[in-house]
């Protein structure tokens, strides 16, 4: 990464992109880029002296330019994309550069359909709890560092490592963790087996220890370490809710941590925290650091983050897109709300995966005891013919399911009215569903 005095992103806006701007701001590279749309993550790169433009507009882009990085999500037709290429320009994948970033140091990955962000994130709080000073590229905003990039001088730096148009075969980790291989983004790897196939490529390439979770079958010549729940060489026994953490003992070969207490809810959340916390052993941090991370963890946004609490109604907005994760979600609102009825509603992400898990959403959704379906949203795919949300609405047996549109939700539940009832909310989905977040949110604090 040498050399490069100018940069520029085309989809800057992006959680993976940003944090990869961020850390060549922070190396003094002058920073520019295009997005879409403006957004309070945009403003904040801006605040922080990068460059960036809304409208496709080459005479935007300067004059000279060492590195192009681009997100799959932008179309091949963009013009400064097209311009870029035409020109001979040096142009990359965001996961390209993640990949060169991560030659220089010493490389802890975090792979998964599912928990990559929550595990990378308490990851990163551990080990700097624990004295290393590691960098980070986090795929939220984490709580405890207002930011999806954390910036450290030391040997370390811990990466999620996306699956997604396999961009973490561009990784060399030293460790690694492995938090579950579901079938997700079949609309590029085709079928399930090609995923594992993927996931297991990434692994190959661990040149130390791959922690993963009881029970998935990883192929790679690294060593192996299972963790989980009741199972595993690494493992959560115990575990009960309490005063509002999860509290739970860790067990393994090389010693026990007893009454351990964890700030994110959720049974999934506690296995996330073991692989978290078997790594971290593994480079030095000590129990009781362990222990201070894991009561001071803040949690990510919009993962499992509890936006407002009254006497009448608690809200959660999460990042919630696939069946399994939103199994978890809703299963962990029914542990730390045992006695509320729950309310969730719910925007599918991307047509391909409507389509392809349908039945896996009807099944997650009728968790809820109302549950509100919302119209798809996009992202970077054009309409498939008769997918629409009624098609996981049809598959429902909740008789108090309901759909609508979301300016609709929107103006139902940021009113008096329409939270008459409501003693447990959660928005739900990765699409554009958290603009209803603030709105919601300035309802419920009002409410007596």
């Amino acid at each position: 990464m040498k050399g490069i005095e100018q940069a520029y992103f085309i989809g800057i806006g992006g959680i993976g992109m940003s944090a990869i701007a961020r850390y060549l701001n922070r190396r003094n590279v002058d920073v520019h880029g295009y997005d879409l749309t403006r957004t309070p993550l945009t403003e904040r790169l801006e605040a922080e002296g990068m460059t960036i433009h809304y409208e496709e507009d080459l005479t935007k882009i300067p004059d000279a330019v060492d590195l192009v990085v681009f997100t799959p999500a932008v179309p091949e037709e963009h013009k400064e994309l097209q311009y870029f290429r035409a020109n001979g320009f040096p142009v990359k994948k965001r996961a390209e550069v993640l990949g060169m970033i991560s030659k220089e140091k010493r490389t802890i990955a975090v792979a998964g359909t599912h928990g990559k962000t929550t595990t990378t994130s308490v990851l990163t709080h551990i080990l700097r709890t624990g004295g290393l000073d590691c960098s980070a590229f986090l795929g939220g905003i984490a709580g405890n560092f207002n930011s999806n990039y954390v910036h450290g001088e030391g040997d370390w730096v811990v990466v999620e490592a996306d699956e997604f148009d396999r961009s973490f075969l561009h990784l060399h980790p030293e460790l690694a963790i492995l938090t579950s291989m579901d079938a997700d983004h079949l609309d590029i790897y085709g079928d399930a087996g090609s995923v594992t196939e993927g996931f297991n490529g990434f692994a190959s390439q661990v040149k130390q220890t791959v922690f993963h979770k009881e029970g998935l079958s990883v192929k790679t010549p690294a060593k192996t370490v299972g963790y989980g729940i009741e199972t595993g060489t690494c493992k959560a026994v115990n575990v009960k809710v309490q005063n509002g953490y999860m509290v739970f003992d860790y067990h393994s070969p090389k010693g026990n941590i007893t009454n351990l207490n964890y700030t994110h809810p959720g049974l999934h959340n506690v296995e996330n925290a073991v692989g978290a916390i078997s790594i971290a052993r593994a480079v030095g941090v000590t129990d009781e650091n362990i222990k201070k991370a894991l009561a001071s963890f803040k949690g990510i946004k919009r993962r499992f983050e509890i936006v407002a609490k009254t006497e009448q109604i608690v809200y959660i907005d999460d990042y919630a897109h696939h069946p399994e994760e939103l199994k978890a979600a809703i299963n962990a609102a029914r542990t730390f709300y045992p006695s509320k009825r729950l309310t969730g509603i719910f925007q599918p992400h991307l047509y391909s995966r409507t389509k392809d898990f349908v039945d896996g959403f009807a099944a997650a959704l009728d968790l809820l005891d109302e549950p509100v379906l919302i119209p798809i949203y996009p992202a970077r795919e054009l309409p498939i013919p008769g997918v629409t949300s009624k098609l996981i609405f049809d598959k429902m047996d909740n008789p108090n399911k309901r759909m609508m549109h979301k300016e609709e939700a929107t103006e139902l539940f940021s009113s008096e009215e329409g939270l008459k009832g409501v003693e447990a909310l959660m928005t739900l989905g990765a699409g554009n569903i958290d603009q209803l977040v603030p709105k919601i949110r300035k309802a419920i604090v009002k409410v007596k």
